[in-house]
């Protein structure tokens, strides 16, 4: 009957759910040692441009951590995640308060992602906002912390995030945007590149004054 019907479907979407945390698992384990050729971010662009009939050039040349210029590691950090050496891949703090301020406001406020939920969805997911892809990335994330480490986490981040259409690292940001090599990007190219992350198509780093200011005195305080 009905309620049999429902049970199977049930039994089928929890193994579909637990087959894919043993893929994204094995794929961590994976990433602690090699460099992905792709991201899913990556393939939706791509299928996107296929889609609209745009031309699309790829940018992508993943670079060791020790060639990218502290900089650029500070800026980001600053910015993006000032807490990530002191979380295990969930900022509940900063959680905490994004909530408390979107029930104050009655609105959605602004995101509350670390950069290791950025990673993981920058790697297994796309763009797209929707409740089950938090929910993943709120799982998934602890995971990565454990399984990949900071120092991992961080590298493989800086090489895979976007920084303008078709571009992605630090090594093609830096190459694109200021025809240089990660390892000599300044500390003003640096927090202007980190000002982009957020909206990597709409922002260029030419534009980000104010914002580059800000994370330039983020820096400061934290000090780098």
């Amino acid at each position: 009957g009905k309620a049999r019907w429902i049970w199977w479907v049930l039994k089928l979407a929890i193994a579909l759910v637990l087959g894919l945390y043993v893929f994204w698992t094995l794929s961590l384990v994976a990433l602690r040692y090699v460099d992905p050729p792709t991201t899913g971010v990556q393939i939706q662009r791509r299928v996107e441009a296929m889609l609209s009939g745009h031309k699309y050039r790829k940018r992508y040349t993943f670079v060791p951590l020790d060639r990218i210029s502290p900089n650029l590691q500070h800026a980001v950090l600053a910015s993006e995640d000032g807490n990530f050496y002191r979380h295990h891949g969930i900022d509940w703090e900063e959680t905490e308060l994004v909530a408390r301020q979107s029930r104050e406001t009655g609105k959605m406020g602004r995101g509350a992602s670390t950069i290791t939920q950025q990673l993981v969805k920058n790697l297994f997911f796309t763009t797209h906002r929707n409740p089950v892809r938090k929910a993943f990335e709120y799982t998934l994330a602890p995971l990565a912390d454990w399984i990949l480490g900071k120092r991992r986490v961080l590298e493989l981040y800086l090489n895979v995030i976007e920084w303008g259409p078709g571009v992605y690292g630090a090594a093609a940001a830096a190459d694109y945007h200021y025809h240089t090599t990660p390892a000599r990007l300044d500390r003003e190219q640096s927090a202007r590149l980190a000002a982009c992350v957020p909206l990597p198509l709409k922002r260029k780093p030419v534009w980000m004054d104010q914002f580059s200011a800000d994370i330039i005195e983020k820096m400061r305080l934290f000090g780098w």
